[in-house]
């Protein structure tokens, strides 16, 4: 029998779905099929994204190992006091902050092993964390061009600077995040969920290497700084921040510094999921959006923008559906393409596949140990998604 090389008897499903999405992409443009300009225009785009994300993973990764959030979380649980309610209000909090500034991969990639560390470390069910990680990993990725993907290609869209998008998002994110705490308690948090009353808070966490533990986070604040105070290009602040824990580790912990650390998954799969849906587009895809989307700037122009993006993130993937839907949202519509930036962030809660942090998170949970039962959790992420477009497009309409 055809013995694999032991690299590909390795491959996770993922990595298979990544390989295959990026082979189709390069065979439709060696076909034909998709246009070599369109090609080079969606290539062109994306190099900056995949710079930003390459090095922002490798910026969490290494404060990941540095311990800065195994220190966050058990401060997290401390503060809790071995209250529930407390504790849900800071994981919230621990969740949706780390969304905001490192992204949402980053989050499902990295907070969904320390919240469940914290589970066995605590002696308290791990769903309700786990859950509050993929929700908010989606639901909290509106307000900073750093949350998403998508975020940076809207900004670039409408010419908003890291502030100008705060400043025109704060309410929608503010509506989505109280929805999400409103659905995570009652499906996950109150008592007759969780099943128990209170929780032992653990001792503080001291890191191993201090010196590491204040670089790295120093690295990941000054990140979020420029990304907020400087005008810098996002792969620019992320790649130097990145550099300097690679710098760090190489000095005090190299044998930490390791290929798996680049996100070479998230790298082949983004520029397939690119060049396959701008194949699409090229073949009907963009009429079809248009005329679902419509060409009204206005306030029901908005609603359908979201619902739309919304559905097709969870038929296909919220990435290339943005990508698809920004094609046909007219060009002056800017408050409707920003709706359509909702329902592809906060939507896609329903199916595995919907966003690649839920993917990503489905794949920490099954590492350690954590089944998640499908039905449900998608049951629930049918009413979450469905709440928070409805109220965070509402709160766009209303603020803006």
């Amino acid at each position: 029998m055809f013995a694999y090389p032991v690299a590909v008897r390795r491959l996770h499903p993922l990595d298979w779905v990544a390989a295959g999405l990026l082979a189709c992409g390069l065979l439709c443009l060696a076909t034909g099929l998709l246009p070599t300009a369109a090609a080079g225009s969606a290539l062109s785009r994306i190099a900056p994204l995949l710079a930003f994300l390459g090095t922002v993973i490798v910026l969490a990764e290494l404060t990941s190992a540095a311990e800065v959030f195994d220190v966050v979380a058990a401060g997290v649980a401390w503060a809790g006091r071995g209250s529930y309610p407390l504790l849900f209000l800071l994981c919230v909090a621990f969740a949706a902050v780390t969304t905001v500034t490192l992204n949402l991969d980053t989050t499902a990639v990295l907070l969904t092993p320390v919240m469940l560390a914290l589970a066995s470390r605590v002696g308290i069910a791990p769903l309700p964390l786990a859950m509050t990680t993929v929700w908010l990993a989606n639901t909290a990725s509106l307000l900073l061009p750093v949350s998403n993907l998508t975020n940076l290609l809207a900004a670039e869209r409408v010419a908003l600077s890291p502030s100008g998008l705060a400043r025109v998002m704060w309410a929608p994110q503010l509506a989505s995040v109280l929805v999400t705490m409103v659905c995570l308690w009652l499906f996950y948090w109150r008592r007759g969920r969780r099943g128990a009353a209170d929780y032992l808070p653990p001792p503080a966490h001291r890191p191993a290497d201090r010196v590491l533990f204040g670089i790295c986070g120093l690295a990941c604040a000054g990140f979020l700084l420029s990304t907020l105070l400087a005008d810098l290009p996002l792969w620019a602040a992320s790649g130097v921040a990145a550099a300097v824990a690679v710098l760090a580790f190489a000095v005090r912990r190299p044998a930490a510094l390791r290929t798996s650390l680049v996100p070479w998954r998230l790298l082949v799969m983004v520029p397939g999921m690119f060049l396959v849906v701008q194949t699409v587009d090229a073949h009907g895809l963009h009429r079809v959006l248009a005329g679902a989307i419509g060409t009204d700037g206005g306030v029901v122009g908005m609603f359908r923008a979201s619902a739309v993006g919304a559905g097709l993130a969870n038929l296909l993937n919220n990435l290339p559906v943005y990508l698809a839907g920004e094609a046909a949202v007219p060009a002056g519509n800017h408050q409707q393409l920003l709706a359509l930036l909702i329902g592809t962030n906060v939507g896609p809660l329903v199916a595995p596949w919907a966003s690649l942090a839920t993917l990503l998170w489905y794949e920490r949970c099954r590492a350690h140990g954590l089944r998640v039962p499908l039905r449900s959790v998608a049951g629930t992420g049918a009413v979450l998604a469905a709440g928070a477009v409805l109220l965070a497009t509402g709160a766009l309409a209303v603020a803006n």
